[in-house]
C-alpha cells in the first residue's frame, strides 16, 4: 500500500503535466500551516524560473486541472504561488479502510530485505547493570523491533565483556578470599563442582573490590595479570571458574534486561573470538596492512581526505596482548563468516565515535568486510540528573539500573494509588507496566545523540509528552470499546466512514501518516520519530474524543464508524508502543 503522500503527489504530478508543466513539480508535503490547509505544494514556485511565468499563474492553471479530482476536495492558489490542498473526505476514509484491512496497516515491505546485526548491549560479566547501560538497551531494542517490523532480518547481540583483565581480577580476588578452592590446585584432574562457589551478590562485590586493589597494590595487579594469562592459556581450573562467573552473571543479566523488556538473540562475548585472533593478526601481517610502531602492531587508517588526526588502529600491544580493538575486529570477522550480514550496527556512548571510526576503517582496509557491507555507529548522549551532570546516586556512586527501575515503579505506584480507586495488588501490576513506559518513552522521545535529564516527576506524569499520557489514551480507547461491546456492538466488525467534523478528519489524517513515520524511523534509525508521531496522534484523538458523542450517538451506522476509527487508533498506538518496547495495561 502506497504512502498517502505518494498518492497525493501522483495526483498533483498528473495535474502539473496536464497543465503543460513538468510532473516533477508536483511534490506534495504536509502543510506547515494546518490552520490554512492540510497539505501543500510549492512546485509553481520552483517552475516559475524555468517557464518564465509568474508562480501564481502556474498555480492557478494547475488548480483548474484539479477541479474534478477524487483525491482533493480543495486546491487553492495563493500568493506568491503556493498551492493549498485539502483531501476529500471520501479519499481519506477509503485510505483508512485500506490500512485497516492490510498487513501492518499497509506498510510496504522492502524488495530485498537486509540482514542486520545489532550490537547494543555492552554489558560486562561480574558487574551489575547501571544507569549507563540504560540507553544502549532501550534504543537498541527499539531499533531492532522497528527494523524487523519494516521487513528486515535483525539479529541482536549483547556482546558481553567476558574476557581479559576484569576476569583476571575476579579470579585473583577469589583466590585471596578462598585459597583452598580446588580450582586453584593445578594438579587436580577430576570434575569440578556444578555449583558456583559464589552468589551473584558476592560476585558483584568482588569485582569493585579487586579493581580498587589493583589500582593501589602493584603486586595484586601483577597477580591479576598472571591470572588473566592463565585463563586465556586454558588452565583448567581458571576456565572452570570463568564458566561459573559467566553462568551466574548471565542469569542475572537476563533477569535485569527482562525487566526492561529487552531480549537478545545472541549472548556472545569477547571470549568467543579468542581463537580467531592469531589467524586474523597473521592475515593482516601477510597482507601488508599491519606493521610495528613503538613495539605495538598497528594498521594505519588515516585517509588523504581527513581534516582531523585519525590515529592508527592498534591490533596488539607491545607485549603481544590483545585489546578491545582486537576482539571487536575478530568479532566482525566471525559475524561475516557466520551470518553474512548486509549491515553491522553498533550502539554505544557517542564519545566512542573515533574508536569505531578506526575499527571500521581497519575492517574495510584489511578485507574483514565486503565493500558492500555497511558499518554503522550510533552514538547516544548521556542520561543526566537534575543538576545536568551524568546521573549519580546521592553518595556520588553510579546508580544500579534495577534501583532506577524500582524508584520509578514506586513513584508510579504512589500516583496511581493517589488518583484512582484500585486494589493495591492491581495498582502494583499497573505501576510496573506504566513505569516501564515512563522510563522508555522518556529516553526514546529524545534524539539518541542528545543528552537528556532523567526527571522522574515529569516522566511519570499523566499529562504532557510522556509514556503514562500515551498509555492513558490507549486505556481510554479500550474502555470505550468495552462499553460498546456491553451495548451489544462488535468493534472489530465496524466499518470506517467518511469524517463528520474537523477533529474526526484531523485524527484520520494523522492515522494516515503511519507508514511514512515508521519508514522514516527505520531508515533514519530514529525511534524519536515514532514518539513524536504517537504523541500527536494521542493529542488528535483526545481532541476528537472531547468534541464527539461516541457511545451516546443515536445513529447506529454513524456510531459504528466512530468505533471503527477508535479500533484503528488503538491498534496503531499499540503497535507503535510495542516498537518502542513497552505495552499498555487494560486499566489505569
Amino acid at each position: 500500500m502506497k504512502k498517502i503522500l505518494d498518492l497525493l503527489t501522483e495526483e498533483m504530478e498528473q495535474a502539473f503535466e496536464m497543465a503543460g508543466y513538468e510532473k516533477s513539480l508536483g511534490r506534495v508535503a504536509l502543510s506547515n500551516r494546518p490552520d490554512l490547509c492540510e497539505y501543500q505544494c510549492n512546485g509553481a514556485m520552483a517552475g516559475a524560473k524555468k517557464y518564465h511565468k509568474a508562480p501564481l499563474l502556474i498555480a492557478k492553471e494547475v488548480t483548474v486541472q484539479l477541479s474534478e479530482s477524487d483525491v482533493f476536495c480543495s486546491a487553492e492558489a495563493v500568493a506568491p504561488g503556493f498551492l493549498n490542498l485539502r483531501v476529500s473526505d471520501e479519499f481519506i476514509a477509503s485510505y483508512l479502510k485500506g490500512m485497516k484491512t492490510s498487513p501492518k496497516f499497509g506498510l510496504e515491505m522492502p524488495e530485498k530485505p537486509l540482514k542486520i546485526i545489532m550490537d547494543y548491549g555492552g554489558a560486562n560479566v561480574a558487574k551489575p547493570l547501571h544507569v549507563g547501560h540504560l540507553r544502549s538497551a532501550i534504543i537498541g531494542e527499539s531499533l531492532k523491533r522497528i527494523r524487523r517490523y519494516a521487513g528486515h532480518e535483525v539479529i541482536g547481540d549483547v556482546h558481553l565483556g567476558d574476557w581479559g583483565m576484569p576476569m583476571g581480577l575476579v579470579i585473583t580476588e577469589l583466590r585471596e578470599r578462598k585459597p583452598d578452592l580446588i580450582y586453584f590446585d593445578e594438579t587436580y584432574t577430576g570434575e569440578y563442582p556444578a555449583e558456583a562457589p559464589f552468589t551473584i551478590s558476592e560476585l558483584e562485590e568482588i569485582y569493585p573490590a579487586a579493581s580498587a586493589k589493583s589500582k593501589a597494590d602493584p603486586e595484586f595487579k601483577a597477580r591479576a595479570m598472571e591470572s588473566t594469562y592463565k585463563l586465556q592459556s586454558g588452565v583448567r581450573g581458571y576456565r572452570a571458574l570463568w564458566k561459573h562467573i559467566l553462568t551466574v552473571s548471565v542469569t542475572d543479566l537476563k533477569k535485569n534486561y527482562g525487566s526492561l523488556n529487552v531480549e537478545f538473540d545472541l549472548w556472545k562475548g569477547e571470549s568467543d573470538v579468542h581463537e580467531l585472533i592469531p589467524e586474523m593478526v597473521e592475515s593482516m601481517k601477510s597482507g601488508g596492512y599491519a606493521h610495528e610502531s613503538q613495539g605495538a602492531l598497528v594498521v594505519d587508517v588515516k585517509e588523504d581526505t581527513d581534516t582531523k588526526e585519525i590515529p592508527p588502529c592498534m591490533i596488539l600491544k607491545s607485549d603481544g596482548a590483545a585489546l578491545y580493538n582486537t576482539t571487536d575486529l575478530a568479532t566482525i570477522l566471525e559475524r561475516m563468516r557466520l551470518y553474512h550480514p548486509d549491515e553491522l550496527v553498533y550502539m554505544t556512548d557517542k564519545r566512542q565515535e573515533l574508536y569505531f571510526e578506526q575499527v571500521f576503517r581497519c575492517a574495510r582496509k584489511t578485507g574483514l568486510v565486503t565493500p558492500e557491507t555497511k558499518l554503522t555507529f550510533i552514538g547516544f548522549g548521556t542520561m543526566n540528573g537534575s543538576d545536568g551532570k551524568p546521573f549519580k546516586t546521592r553518595d556520588g556512586g553510579v546508580k544500579r539500573l534495577e534501583s532506577l527501575i524500582a524508584d520509578t515503579r514506586e513513584e508510579m505506584l504512589r500516583k496511581i494509588l493517589e488518583g484512582r480507586e484500585m486494589s493495591r495488588e492491581e495498582a502494583e501490576q499497573t505501576a510496573e507496566i506504566v513505569a516501564l513506559a515512563a522510563i522508555k518513552y522518556g529516553d526514546l522521545s529524545n534524539m539518541a545523540s542528545k543528552d537528556y535529564v532523567f526527571d522522574i516527576e515529569r516522566f511519570t506524569s499523566f499529562e504532557g509528552d510522556t509514556g503514562p499520557y500515551l498509555l492513558y489514551t490507549i486505556v481510554r480507547i479500550k474502555s470505550i470499546l468495552a462499553k460498546y461491546r456491553e451495548q451489544g456492538g462488535e468493534p472489530e466488525a465496524a466499518q470506517i466512514r467518511k469524517p463528520e467534523n474537523p477533529s474526526e478528519k484531523a485524527l484520520m489524517l494523522q492515522l494516515a501518516q503511519f507508514q511514512t513515520q515508521i519508514a522514516a524511523a527505520s531508515e533514519e534509525l530514529a525511534p524519536h520519530k515514532i514518539c513524536a508521531y504517537i504523541y500527536e496522534l494521542a493529542n488528535d484523538f483526545n481532541h476528537f474524543y472531547h468534541e464527539t458523542r461516541i457511545l451516546a450517538e443515536e445513529d447506529g451506522e454513524k456510531k459504528a464508524g466512530l468505533i471503527a476509527l477508535l479500533v484503528l487508533t488503538r491498534d496503531v498506538l499499540e503497535t507503535c508502543i510495542d516498537l518502542l518496547g513497552f505495552s499498555a495495561p487494560e486499566k489505569m
